[in-house]
């Protein structure tokens, strides 16, 4: 973690460098910190000549200076060491910074809050700012609870409110609500109970399933409303809305199942972790779906029934603007179909080319708005050191002073000359800076900071580095004791992985073009395991996705019999998927871990609406022999339920477009994107793909289903009666 003291007037003043000394001791005291690994000015060695030659190396700032010129001294110092120099201050000494190690990165939320604490206490006119890819992961997973605290009860309350709109009864509307309440609690119960820990990821497995879990809820209310005549007839419309639902919720259930379950094949625990139990989620909202809600309304005393279902439209299902709204789309959609589907193949098109516009990246810095105290510090400090995002490239030369070979000493020279030449790349301090930096003072000439040629010497430089007063811990940051084993800090001014796997490649470059003398070379740091962690989830998410997409394209083929309708129930999930992803390339969004995981969630929602779609479609086909008849059916109350359940969902998640966190933001995006675009293909493009195929391969013939008797009357399905 990185406090960054920043001031225009500039920080070398014996009142600022005073508080950074108490400050910084302070620091040194709190519980988790490695204090004596802190880099500060009261902490770190300055490597000098005395007047008469010899070699001192002292504590850069032992005593808190008495006035301006003494503060001058120490930026004057820093400027002539390079190992400090734009590390540890500014060139124009605007800025310092104190780098603050810890023992455990999961640390960084606590120990942040003590440092705000000690800065509040300790503070002057400076300004502070706290940076570093630890304290964004931890303040993120910290604010993440309180975010869904927040944002998962809204959303909840906002989807209770919109179905109450829809169905106009609190008891019924409530059935759903206990189901979304209860697949929550088995899924996260579950989780906790199997000894899993409750991270980033999982934290978000109520925001997920809440949407996922009222989705065959609202088709059971919307068939259940629609057939529902009022009093003696509860038991034969229950009967009948689950003859009719039984399948299709099964169907639309697995697949989405199995969307979240492709996620077992990212190679990252969390991930894993999350998806398969959301799709424990997914089928405990099934199981309750078909026998809570059932059971529940057989509960419900009929008087409380009397402003819910056909009863109050006095027959008529023709009444009020959703019905009308979606007439109007059937006759647009089946009388204008071959522009429709030139349309829709035109922008299928336009977003093939928009996939390739994407670019895979992330940064945990960026998961904050421009305005979040974390996304400020990023900026401030970057702007004046050298850089907050820390990696290190760890190499063995595997014997004892093998590092202190001339070859490898100048291979180590060369690989950090190398890398500061990348523009991302603000230092890179290795033990030959040191070396280097000894010989100049003891030959009291600065170009003679080179390294010597003889093992002997370089030796000897660092024996009278620690002999001169020079710290050991100091010196073993860069270089192990035994000098087996050194290290190359390498300061990195964007964490963005591109950028810092454009530095990582230029490492690679070198070492390739020039081998190195028997050492072995690797990376570390966090920078490099997130880009390690990204390059696994996107090839992990692409063969999931990939795998998950013909596992449901065999289950549709399966489900309706037919290897035509198994393609075309594909047709939403492919443009959804197809034309969100390639939103995200137009519009320059990165591909990063919230978007690549929400593919799950893509692939398991859009296939919902086709399965529905084109179960009832065949059924009504098959009942009235006639493909105008099935679509007049059709758009009744099986077309009232997609619209339902887009803008339950869509508007349900509305709410998290004002989160203060970007990942909780683009799930409230995706839901709504999804929902929209998967909800409407259906409604739009299906329709007119079957107007211009032959429908006799919808089947012919079959049973009419159930009747409800009413009054006397058949009231079987809408239009029908």
């Amino acid at each position: 973690v990185v406090l960054g003291v920043v001031a225009e007037s500039g920080v070398f003043t014996p009142e600022t460098l005073g508080r950074v000394a108490r400050i910084t001791e302070k620091i040194a005291a709190i519980d988790g910190v490695i204090d004596y690994d802190i880099y500060a000015p009261t902490e770190v060695d300055d490597i000098f000549t005395t007047g008469d030659g010899t070699l001192r190396v002292e504590t850069l700032m032992g005593d808190i200076p008495e006035d301006r010129a003494a503060a001058e001294r120490v930026l004057t110092q820093i400027r002539k060491n390079p190992i400090l120099r734009g590390k540890l201050a500014s060139e124009d000494g605007q800025a310092l910074a104190i780098f603050v190690p810890l023992e455990d990165k999961h640390l960084a939320h606590a120990v942040a809050l003590e440092m705000e604490r000690i800065v509040e206490e300790e503070g002057g006119d400076e300004e502070y700012h706290i940076a570093g890819i630890p304290i964004a992961e931890s303040r993120f997973g910290a604010q993440m609870f309180v975010q869904m605290a927040v944002y998962a009860p809204i959303a909840f309350l906002l989807i209770f409110l919109l179905m109450l709109y829809f169905f106009r009864s609190g008891v019924m509307v409530a059935a759903p609500m206990m189901v979304a309440m209860m697949s929550v609690t088995w899924a996260m119960g579950l989780l906790i109970g199997t000894g899993h820990t409750v991270h980033i990821m999982s934290s978000m497995i109520p925001i997920f399933l809440i949407p996922i879990a009222v989705l065959d809820s609202i088709h059971i209310l919307s068939e259940f409303h629609h057939y529902y005549r009022g009093p003696g007839t509860m038991r034969e419309t229950i009967r009948a809305t689950m003859d009719e639902l039984f399948k299709p919720m099964l169907f639309t259930s697995v697949t989405t199942a199995i969307g979240f379950s492709s996620l077992y094949l990212t190679p990252i625990p969390p991930v894993q972790v999350f998806g398969l139990f959301v799709a424990f989620g997914v089928g405990t909202a099934w199981l309750l779906s078909i026998t809570v809600i059932p059971a529940y309304a057989m509960l419900v005393p009929e008087k409380a029934m009397a402003k819910f279902g056909a009863v109050n439209y006095e027959g008529d299902h023709s009444q009020g603007f959703m019905p009308r709204a979606l007439q109007n789309m059937r006759r647009f959609a089946l009388g204008r179909a071959k522009p429709i589907v030139i349309v829709g193949a035109l922008i299928f098109a336009v977003s093939i080319y928009g996939l390739t516009k994407i670019v895979v990246n992330d940064n945990p810095v960026r998961w904050f708005k421009k305005s979040h105290p974390i996304r400020v510090a990023d900026e401030v400090m970057n702007e004046h050191l050298a850089g907050t995002y820390v990696a290190f490239l760890a190499i063995d030369a595997g014997a004892s002073d093998g590092m202190k070979d001339p070859a490898a000493m100048k291979y180590v020279e060369g690989l950090a000359d190398a890398l500061v030449e990348h523009p991302n790349v603000g230092a890179a301090t290795s033990i030959a800076d040191v070396v280097k930096k000894v010989r100049g003072e003891l030959l009291g000439d600065p170009g003679e900071a080179v390294l010597p040629e003889s093992l002997n010497e370089i030796g000897q430089n660092l024996f009278l580095y620690e002999m001169s007063g020079g710290d050991p811990d100091d010196l073993f940051k860069l270089i192990t004791p035994e000098a087996d084993r050194a290290v190359i800090w390498v300061q990195m001014l964007q964490g963005e992985n591109r950028e810092v796997s454009s530095v990582v490649a230029l490492a690679e470059d070198y070492m390739q073009a020039n081998p190195p003398p028997g050492l072995d070379i690797e990376w570390a740091g966090l920078p490099y395991i997130n880009v390690v962690w990204q390059q696994r989830m996107v090839s992990g998410m692409g063969k999931a996705l990939a795998g998950s997409f013909v596992v449901v394209l065999v289950m549709m083929i399966s489900l309706f019999r037919s290897f035509k309708l198994g393609l075309l129930s594909m047709v939403p999930l492919t443009a959804t998927i197809t034309l969100v992803y390639a939103m995200i390339g137009f519009s320059g969004k990165a591909y990063d871990m919230p978007v690549a995981v929400l593919s799950a969630l893509a692939l398991g929602l859009s296939v919902d609406f086709a399965i529905h779609f084109l179960q009832r479609t065949r059924e009504l086909y098959r009942e009235t022999g006639s493909f105008e008849n099935a679509m007049e059916v059709m758009f009744h109350a099986p077309a009232q339920a997609i619209v339902r359940n887009i803008m339950v969902v869509s508007l349900g998640f509305v709410p998290m477009f004002f989160a203060s966190l970007v990942p909780y933001i683009t799930v409230g995006a995706f839901f709504f994107a999804i929902m929209l675009i998967s909800g409407f293909t259906t409604l739009l493009v299906f329709p007119a793909i079957l107007s211009l195929m032959n429908p006799a391969f919808l089947g012919a013939g079959g049973s009419a289903g159930a009747a409800i008797e009413n009054d006397g009357q058949t009231a079987s399905h809408p239009g029908r009666a």
